[in-house]
């Protein structure tokens, strides 16, 4: 008996390790993003001399971007709990005024855009949140993330505080901050900090205008620390008093930091944005920051005493039409993938940086780092077949009623949308013509159009080809321009002047076209639902273009994220579902779309594609993605 007997001191090693083990799943459970039980909630993020300080204790800032608006709600928890794996202590989040405001009676805060749900889960997860309001918050979004209507009062002066845009910004405001207040620190919940508006410095058109932002927070109730965040060139500009400064950069810039250091002493330095990458541009290639160069400027930072995040941690994908686009040195929409080089990839999986990253980070963690999250599985779907055609002629009836015009009138000041005009997609400019010759644009065509005389093409207009040859002909024809907002610039001091459509006169033999006939094709999830009512036909031999082709994709089983590939097709858009997925482009660098499986259904799923110029009548569902050729940052 003796043998199977348990000793009594043995028995007390069982029961203190017992013990033991349940106070450590007590501590695990319960413990705040802080690692702490329990923490000052008094004393939120605090400026003490060289470092911060939460709680009343030291802190470093190793945060992280991350946008709900760019993924499915249902991978919001999957990106923060990679980002905690990743060693990362600080989300932090841009709120796109665009999205939440689309008409200016109408917010949305439901879905994929429940930011309430999304502060929830931060700190569910254990992560701290710097919040980004703006409301000009850039974010390589359309016009920043402002909403286009504002550019239907043509006096319109954005980023500043004429009354308009006053006016505007209180009313948004007034819906937005009162739902993120109660998630600030010292109110039990995850946020940290708030920062004013982005990257002022660089805009710097009115000296009134961040006094008036900082406030219209304070009013409203934000009482954790303020920021403001600027690149090298806004950096001796930007600022305003009682927000702490902070800098953006690639690369270590000594100047910038003494000059932070000279104008703000004794206190810490945050890079509000280290850029782990870039986004892409049409035309152009896919561009790529080496690991180890991103790794060795993290590590000089941190070697410093500096905080840091990463922009962007994670940067998801410009689902729809919410692309930017560059000004300089040249107009260049961006693409559809907003994958940015980022350390998790567009589908979430783990890159060499994120590797990396997580190595050099665990050094700076006081605790042992949780294991990484699994990935999910990306399959490759039999390709779908599209066999119905549409040609776009044969869908206007289903947009919204045809508006007549005198003289053409720019997206933003059509009278569609309960008089918010036309924000995203397409407008089809039509006038009668009765003889040919040269027909120009001025650079009137905002962005890229389309030309058409009675139905045939005969060329495109855009930035850089601004006149085209109309057939001779002496009767009546119908003179067609298919004019596509390409995406509006996010990032300049012209983005007053970001209308887009037909912003001015087209010419023909020096004369100017008048009396128009405008359709809106925003191509809105309710006018792609409204086209189970067109008249449909099987593909023909030679099908019209532009036009629409629809087909089905089986799913069998639970749905899998995938990568859209279109060879032998040229440019336009993908909806699944009536979700529309974005744009695609031969003119590259990007070669495929991500789908994410929370978009398709188990079983049928429906699949239209509106292209512009030619079709391969069937697209494909790979397992990897194809972001083009790469060249290195």
């Amino acid at each position: 008996m003796a043998v199977f007997g348990i000793r009594n001191n043995h028995r007390r090693r069982y029961v203190i390790l017992f013990l033991s083990l349940m106070c450590f799943i007590i501590y695990r459970h319960f413990r705040g993003p802080t690692g702490n039980i329990k923490i000052n909630r008094s004393m939120g993020l605090r400026v003490n001399s060289s470092q911060f300080t939460l709680g009343g204790k030291p802190f470093r800032i190793l945060g992280g971007s991350l946008h709900y608006f760019r993924l499915p709600k249902a991978y919001w928890k999957d990106r923060m709990v990679k980002m905690k794996a990743c060693g990362l202590n600080t989300l932090t989040v841009d709120v796109p005024w665009s999205l939440h405001q689309p008409e200016k009676g109408e917010l949305r805060f439901q879905g994929g855009l429940d930011i309430e749900s999304f502060l929830h889960l931060a700190a569910e997860v254990g992560l701290w949140v710097i919040l980004r309001p703006g409301p000009y918050i850039g974010s390589h979004l359309d016009l920043g993330g402002l909403p286009s209507w504002l550019l239907r009062d043509r006096d319109m002066m954005l980023r500043t505080t004429y009354p308009g845009f006053i006016v505007a910004v209180n009313v948004y405001f007034d819906k937005l901050i009162p739902k993120v207040v109660p998630f600030q620190f010292k109110k039990g919940g995850p946020i940290i900090a708030v920062q004013v508006e982005n990257k002022y410095g660089s805009h710097a058109r009115d000296g009134n205008y961040m006094s008036f932002i900082k406030e219209a927070f304070q009013e409203r109730g934000i009482s954790e620390i303020l920021l403001t965040s600027d690149d090298h060139e806004g950096l001796k500009y930007g600022g305003v008093q009682g927000a702490l400064r902070t800098l953006n950069l690639q690369k270590i810039n000594h100047d910038d930091i003494k000059y932070l250091e000279t104008v703000q002493p004794n206190s810490p330095v945050l890079v509000m944005e280290l850029w782990t990458g870039r986004s892409d541009g049409w035309g152009g290639l896919h561009h790529s920051l080496p690991a180890e160069d991103l790794v060795a400027v993290v590590r000089e930072i941190l070697r410093r005493g500096m905080s840091i995040n990463l922009y962007m941690f994670h940067g998801g994908t410009n689902f729809g039409f919410m692309n930017g686009a560059l000004a300089n040195p040249s107009y260049k929409a961006l693409v559809t993938s907003y994958d940015y080089d980022a350390p998790l990839s567009e589908a979430g999986d783990y890159t060499p940086k994120y590797h990396l990253l997580r190595d050099l980070l665990s050094n700076f963690n006081s605790e042992i780092l949780p294991e990484m999250p699994g990935l999910h599985w990306k399959e490759e779907y039999e390709a779908a077949i599209l066999f119905q055609h549409l040609s776009l002629w044969d869908a206007l009836p289903y947009t919204h009623e045809p508006f007549k015009s005198q003289f053409p009138v720019n997206m933003e000041n059509l009278p569609v949308n309960n008089g918010n005009g036309q924000a995203y997609g397409y407008t089809l400019y039509e006038t009668t013509i009765i003889r040919g010759g040269s027909l120009k644009s001025g650079r009137n065509i905002q962005d890229r159009a389309l030309v058409f005389v009675n139905q045939s093409f005969i060329g495109i207009f855009h930035h850089r080809n601004v006149e085209l040859a109309v057939p001779d002909g002496k009767e009546k024809r119908t003179l067609g321009l298919l004019v596509e907002n390409c995406g509006r610039v996010h990032y300049s001091k012209d983005m007053d002047n970001q209308r887009k459509g037909i912003v001015g006169n087209i010419l023909l033999n020096h004369t100017p076209l008048r009396d128009f006939t405008i359709y809106s094709l925003d191509m809105t999830p309710d006018f792609i639902d409204s086209l189970y009512r067109a008249p449909w036909k099987s593909v023909p031999n030679k099908p019209s273009f532009p036009g629409f082709f629809q087909g089905r994709l089986f799913v069998n089983g639970y749905p899998s994220d995938t990568f859209i590939k279109l060879p032998g097709w040229s440019k336009g858009v993908v909806f699944i579902n009536g979700q529309n997925i974005g744009r695609y482009w031969d003119a590259g660098p990007q070669q495929a779309l991500f789908l994410p499986g929370p978009f398709l259904n188990s079983g049928m799923n429906q699949v239209i594609v509106f292209e512009e110029a030619e079709a391969d009548f069937k697209i494909q569902f790979e397992g990897s993605p194809d972001l083009g050729m790469t060249v290195d940052i």
